[in-house]
């Protein structure tokens, strides 16, 4: 990306316009995009020729679209087309919900569950299940009548509900055959790191042991060296690593459209680093988002690492 020679870095930025989630007007409350095309807005764009063609689908010209901008920009631009998915309701969320975030936070999110129902490394459950169908099933229908780009490339977080989540929404589906579903399983995109056992990983072993299909990025660990017990990962510091994963994917990877399975707090990062206006997304849900990387000049300022101690209570909270 561009020319080598004295520091730079990677500057990202949403291109608004497209979609109606980074419309400030829109209320991520009451957002369902499988009732909105995704959120895609029908309009027009400044292209021509084939790109303009009325017949094509407006993901067809969307597509076109995406293409032109990357053939006019120069050397030291792109943009890529990110779909990000949140994972599907987790036996976390139930219990987070049955205990009230306050206990949650200082004391059962420490548990790896509660005699009945473990937690540590969530599951899906089985309405979190029906929400990665739903999204299947609407990725189908996007395909038949739309004609929405497919992602050319698959990342998930290591986490057990999102390597599921991915798994649900994406497979059967009619995608190409040199763009088919074999995700990419990077740490960096996992959910905040620290304290609650939901978001301590399994090994490597026992995720290719149930999903064998699914590549590894390099260098992944077979344990996981990042969870501590301690102290959790600041907003600051998870924007350093969102970063560091975005750095990851838009140097090295040349494809378009890429799909993201996460969660809320991972991807929340993407959309702050990226310049998307605060989304909350449900579980299950998806947002897809525009974004154009620019390479300039300078280095990037320090990143933040910062923790949190782990605040400490009894089971009926503080």
């Amino acid at each position: 990306m561009g020319e080598a020679g004295g520091p730079s870095h990677i500057q990202y930025t949403t291109v608004s316009g497209y979609f109606l989630q980074d419309d400030p007007n829109t209320d991520d409350s009451k957002f369902n995009y499988t009732t909105v095309n995704f959120g895609l807005i029908d309009r027009s764009y400044p292209s021509t020729g084939r790109d303009s063609d009325q017949s094509l689908t407006q993901w067809q010209r969307f597509k076109h679209e995406v293409n032109r901008l990357n053939r006019e920009s120069g050397r030291n631009v792109q943009y890529k087309l990110l779909y990000m998915g949140r994972h599907g309701e987790g036996l976390h969320n139930v219990a987070e919900s049955f205990y009230g975030t306050p206990a949650w936070n200082c004391y059962w999110s420490k548990q790896d569950g509660n005699g009945t129902v473990v937690w540590a490394d969530a599951h899906l459950t089985q309405p979190g299940v029906e929400q990665a169908e739903i999204a299947n099933r609407f990725w189908a229908k996007e395909i038949e009548e739309q004609r929405i780009p497919t992602p050319q490339t698959f990342y998930t977080s290591p986490l057990t509900r999102c390597l599921d989540t991915a798994n649900i929404t994406f497979s059967g589906l009619d995608l190409p055959a040199r763009h088919s579903f074999v995700p990419t399983v990077k740490e960096l995109l996992r959910e905040a790191i620290g304290v609650h056992t939901c978001d301590r990983r399994s090994t490597k072993t026992y995720i290719h042991n149930r999903d064998p299909t699914y590549d590894f990025e390099y260098g992944f660990t077979e344990d996981d060296e990042l969870w501590r017990a301690d102290a959790r990962e600041t907003d600051p510091a998870l924007d350093t690593r969102m970063t560091t994963l975005l750095d990851d994917v838009f140097s090295h990877d040349d494809s378009t459209f890429i799909s993201f399975t996460s969660h809320s707090g991972a991807l929340g990062g993407v959309l702050r680093v990226i310049g998307h206006r605060k989304f909350n997304l449900a579980t299950g849900s998806v947002i897809p988002a525009l974004v154009k990387a620019e390479k300039v000049s300078g280095s990037r300022p320090p990143g933040n690492f910062t923790y949190a101690p782990a605040p400490s209570c009894g089971p009926s909270g503080p």
